[in-house]
């Protein structure tokens, strides 16, 4: 008798559970604050949203400086601008921290070198954290400074390059370190980086700035520092750039 009481009990605790649930509203567990803000998608995958800041149209470097904040003395020309070798990086006038990044670019056509010789640049974020640009194209080198690496520090999943002379694209979200006032590292910082669509960085955790040489460590700096084009040597090109803060 105690065996079936229990049964019974239990039927009933199930029951009473179920009531409970179905007695909830819908409107309980929905959330209408804060409201999203309105955002125009551009006319295709690679146009400006609306909110975007273009940096650059395909017109002019007036967004973008030189060395010690010259002029900017890469060449501007069908709607793309292209290094020209020992001119040095270009930074942008404006310093970001936290955003999402779109940027076309392109190496020769014409291939010379090989491995890190390559159509070699890269994209500096914060003047410091480097996604590498690289002809990998049937082009090995260490896999950890190839097309989309996070340079000497996480390889890509995929290789997802087009053959030389054809336009690529990366779409990256790049997540700021933050500091306390002493200066210590509280929050590293994060990428995640798409290669022509190509999910090829998974917000990964950088554990330091861009180093060529010996294990990185982060250092305080500034919240919102300029983006960098590396200057490597190769006439790599690039159009159609735009960012948004986040």
């Amino acid at each position: 008798m105690k065996k079936f009481s229990i049964i019974i009990s239990c039927k009933i605790s199930v029951l009473l559970l179920s009531l409970t649930c179905t007695a909830q509203k819908p409107e309980e567990t929905e959330v209408w604050e804060p409201e999203p803000e309105k955002v125009t998608p551009g006319s295709t995958a690679h146009d400006a949203p609306s909110d975007a800041i273009v940096l650059f149209d395909g017109t002019d470097l007036s967004q973008w400086v030189g060395q010690e904040g010259k002029e900017a003395q890469w060449k501007v020309e069908n709607g793309a601008m292209t290094v020209v070798k020992g001119t040095g990086a270009i930074r942008t006038r404006q310093g970001f921290g936290s955003a999402q990044l779109h940027i076309e670019w392109r190496t020769p056509d014409v291939i010379e070198g090989e491995g890190q010789g390559r159509g070699n640049s890269g994209i500096f974020f914060q003047d410091r954290y480097e996604v590498q640009v690289l002809d990998s194209y049937n082009n090995r080198t260490y896999s950890n400074g190839q097309a989309a690496s996070i340079y000497k520090q996480h390889i890509p999943l995929a290789n997802a390059c087009r053959p030389p002379g054809e336009w690529q694209t990366y779409d990256i979200i790049f997540k700021a370190p933050s500091f306390d006032a002493s200066g210590k590292m509280t929050k590293p910082a994060y990428v995640t980086v798409l290669h022509n669509g190509v999910l090829v960085q998974d917000h990964v955790e950088l554990i330091g700035p861009t180093q060529y040489i010996g294990k990185p460590q982060y250092q305080a700096h500034e919240d919102e520092l300029p983006i960098q084009l590396q200057d490597h040597g190769n006439p790599v090109s690039y159009r159609n750039i735009w960012i948004r803060e986040l």
